[in-house]
């Protein structure tokens, strides 16, 4: 499936912001089941300088820097990926949870995935919760496919009543949340099993209801899990808000240990105040967006731009 995305994100400032240096990932990464045919990057006001490259993990980044008082800041990241990620294998074709862990700590890239982030640390409670899904011998494929689903179906889907401060154990004490802590809920576990999991950012594709249009903006950046299978398999992404396996409906911006390695948009600013914040994404197959004329006009000019 080849999906066109938009991301907008804009800031208001109530003062003038006088120096700003901001860290993007809002450009998706090619790896095995997608590939990136084009991206551009807008930014309003123009920074004084613009640098892009990749993280530690080898994610695409841009470093925007300002030196113009402005009060407004608009980010637009506009992308065509190719996205057809492969089925799980057969779950009897998968080694143990127990073989898989042991394996993990002799790969450098992927035991770093064993390691707490900034906002995960692994947990006893939830490594608790977790263990349910992973009796002794169990294949580690039936065991996240268990363990994925549980989340799905025992924690209620609800937004505003975490934050980005919110850890593991309150997640799972409150059995409702947002992608994101449901993420972070399954990486605290399989991490205190001695599993590598690591926090998937990106999209997920959404439709409108029947018989009602599509309102621009109206989707939002995604969570989701990426589990190492074995040196034989790699990767393998799990959905735990829609009880999912990763295929032909998600677009990966990129990874890390957890939100804060892969935050769309952060950075230091002197001056504003008053701040707001508007987001909004569109993920659309390009041949509907293309039949889709407010759509087509939001990418017609400058298809061909480069993000570099």
């Amino acid at each position: 499936m080849i999906y066109r995305v938009r991301h907008s994100t804009v800031y208001s400032y109530g003062n003038p912001v006088d120096l700003a240096a901001h860290v993007l990932h809002v450009t998706p990464r090619d790896l095995p089941g997608q590939r990136v045919l084009w991206t551009r990057l807008d930014c309003e006001p123009a920074p004084v300088k613009r640098h892009g490259g990749v993280d530690h993990f080898g994610n695409p980044v841009f470093w925007l820097f300002h030196e113009e008082p402005h009060t407004r800041f608009e980010i637009v990241a506009v992308s065509e990926v190719d996205v057809a990620f492969a089925a799980p294998p057969p779950v009897e074709e998968i080694s143990s949870w127990e073989v898989v862990r042991d394996r993990s700590r002799f790969d450098a890239n992927v035991s770093q995935f064993l390691f707490d982030g900034s906002m995960c640390r692994a947990s006893e409670k939830v490594g608790a919760y977790a263990a349910q899904s992973f009796p002794a011998g169990r294949s580690l494929l039936e065991g996240v496919l268990d363990f994925n689903m549980r989340v799905f179906k025992e924690f209620r889907f609800r937004s505003g009543v975490t934050s980005l401060r919110t850890t593991a154990d309150e997640v799972l004490a409150r059995r409702e949340g947002v992608c994101q802590d449901f993420t972070h809920l399954m990486l605290s576990g399989l991490r205190w099993l001695g599993l590598p999991a690591r926090y998937m950012s990106g999209y997920i594709r959404t439709r409108p209801p029947q018989g009602q249009k599509r309102r621009l903006g109206a989707d939002v950046s995604h969570a989701w899990v990426g589990v190492w299978l074995g040196p034989e398999f790699g990767w393998l992404g799990l959905d735990p808000t829609n009880g999912i396996v990763v295929q032909d409906e998600h677009v990966v911006l990129g990874w890390g240990r957890d939100y804060a390695d892969i935050s769309p948009v952060r950075g230091l600013i002197l001056g504003g105040g008053g701040d707001t914040l508007r987001v909004g994404v569109d993920l659309v197959p390009v041949d509907e967006w293309d039949e889709d004329p407010t759509l087509r006009a939001l990418t017609a000019a400058r298809q061909s731009v480069d993000a570099g």
